[in-house]
């Protein structure tokens, strides 16, 4: 990636930019039957554009073209190397328009422009390009069914797919879904958080240029009402996969249960803990990860590490550098690079941000309209901000007397996406790792793995799959055992 811009120089791109304002259906943009819909800047409240949006009549329609394509096998029947290469392309026109979409992610979703240029649209590409490279490298499978049989074991694409985005990595998280899903041979219906719909309509655009083709990628915009139920509830949709909260998931789960038993998979919430024991070598280095886990993306992150379970040992020391670090945290005008924060995503989620701002706060703990800085809280492991899942910058710092407890905090919630130890002691950070029930668990340092490595969570963090890495792919096939019977070889070759 080449050096990032002035504010300056940003704010001529964005006031250059051709805002996408219908869905994206059958290869081509078209009026949506759905009412107008305003796309707010958050930073500002300022109406960057009006969305026509879509609804269930619109659903069909797309559903209809995306099964249409799957069908005439232009998609779903090419070779798997021809899907890699319109995947490579559709990697290189995001990268020559990498400044565009990160200013359109910034002035949609409020997220520093920082972030979307230096992670969102890098690993956007990667997870695509990923997916592209893995798709004519997978290997199927024979069974050991002895001498007279073959059993085949092999990879189907599942069909019409439909993805349901968040709005807290709008861009990196359709990456997620697409890739894999498009890389297997699958129609998909994406249908963007009704609040940042712009880069989801961008990329399909953009898809279509490299060369899938027509309802092979769709984008629906709109609310969960008008498009993520008739979606869930349709009849000819084979997959839902989702991210978001964990109340809409539980939607996605009755919605297949009440249609045709469409495969489901939920990427939801968290409470996430950082675990500081007693032993926890270079607190300089704790502090640094501690404060990136708790308050990169404005805390907008299900996998935000916002409960720090530090021992009563190193807590005074390393609350003092975790302080000095939030300095260099700046919260402001999201298209100024030199800022960390940007805006949350809306009003009304500000306002319940908000209500988590209360008592004595160690730093921060004041908005400014839809800017709220990093705010750190001391609490009780009973308090509603250790308990709750706040998507937004508050760290809740708990204080233990030893490693039993501290283990035992982590698990006392509902989630269990991800988690961080920190601790110098080999032995103590594996039984650690293994106590602790996430998806995800980081030993002296912050993280989710990489585009290798599964991601997903256990208990009410996630069901039925995983992003990232080769399960990724997984979830968007069928397995199909094929039965060859060569008979008993005693009895001779009959053929003829």
């Amino acid at each position: 990636m080449t050096d990032l811009l002035t504010r300056d120089e940003y704010g001529a791109i964005a006031a250059e930019i051709d805002l996408p304002a219908t869905p994206f259906i059958d290869g081509k943009f078209r009026k949506g039957s759905g009412p107008m819909m305003d796309t707010i800047n958050p930073a500002t409240g300022e109406v960057l554009t009006r969305i026509s949006t879509a609804n269930a009549k619109d659903v069909d329609f797309a559903v209809k073209k995306a099964r249409e394509a799957f069908d005439q096998g232009h998609w779903s029947r090419l070779h798997p190397s021809e899907r890699k290469d319109v995947l490579i392309r559709m990697c290189k026109l995001i990268t020559r328009r990498r400044r565009e979409l990160a200013v359109m992610e910034s002035l949609d979703s409020g997220k520093p422009v920082l972030d979307c240029e230096t992670i969102d649209i890098p690993e956007t590409i990667h997870s695509i390009k990923w997916h592209a490279e893995l798709v004519d490298k997978i290997y199927d499978q024979t069974g050991p069914s002895g001498d007279d049989a073959i059993s085949m074991i092999v990879r189907e694409p599942l069909g019409v797919v439909g993805v349901v985005l968040p709005w807290n990595f709008p861009m990196l998280m359709m990456a997620w879904k697409i890739g894999p899903a498009l890389a297997a041979g699958n129609s998909v219906i994406v249908k963007p958080a009704e609040q940042t719909s712009l880069t989801a309509l961008r990329l399909a655009e953009i898809a279509h240029m490299a060369g899938v083709p027509r309802g092979v990628l769709q984008v629906l915009p709109g609310d969960g009402p008008s498009v993520g139920e008739p979606l869930g509830m349709h009849m000819d949709v084979d997959m839902v996969s989702f991210t978001g909260s964990t109340e809409t998931g539980k939607r996605f789960l009755r919605y297949a249960a009440d249609s045709n038993m469409k495969e489901v998979t939920l990427e939801c919430g968290g409470k996430n803990p950082c675990v500081v024991l007693a032993d926890a070598e270079n607190l300089d280095h704790v502090a640094q990860h501690v404060v990136n886990a708790a308050f990169w993306n404005m805390g907008e992150n299900c996998s935000a590490a916002s409960r720090l379970i530090v021992h009563k040992s190193v807590k005074e020391p390393l609350m003092e550098r975790i302080v000095a670090r939030i300095r260099d945290w700046k919260t402001g005008d999201p298209l100024d690079p030199a800022n960390h924060l940007g805006a949350l995503i809306d009003a009304e989620h500000c306002k319940k941000v908000g209500k988590y701002l209360k008592g004595k706060a160690v730093v921060g703990g004041k908005a400014d309209g839809n800017f709220v800085p990093p705010t750190v809280y001391e609490v009780k492991a009973t308090d509603k901000k250790a308990q709750e899942e706040i998507f937004g910058p508050i760290l809740s710092v708990i204080e233990v007397s030893s490693t039993e407890e501290a283990i035992q905090l982590a698990n006392d919630t509902p989630y269990g996406l991800a988690a961080s130890v920190f601790t110098a002691n080999t032995r103590a950070a594996i039984r650690a790792a293994r106590e602790i029930k996430a998806g995800t668990v980081t030993v002296n340092c912050y993280g989710e793995g990489d585009i290798s490595t599964p991601f997903g969570g256990y208990k009410q963090s996630g069901f039925g799959g995983r992003d990232n890495s080769v399960h990724a792919h997984d979830q968007f096939t069928q397995l199909k055992t094929i039965w060859i019977d060569l008979g008993d070889p005693s009895e001779g070759d009959n053929v003829g």
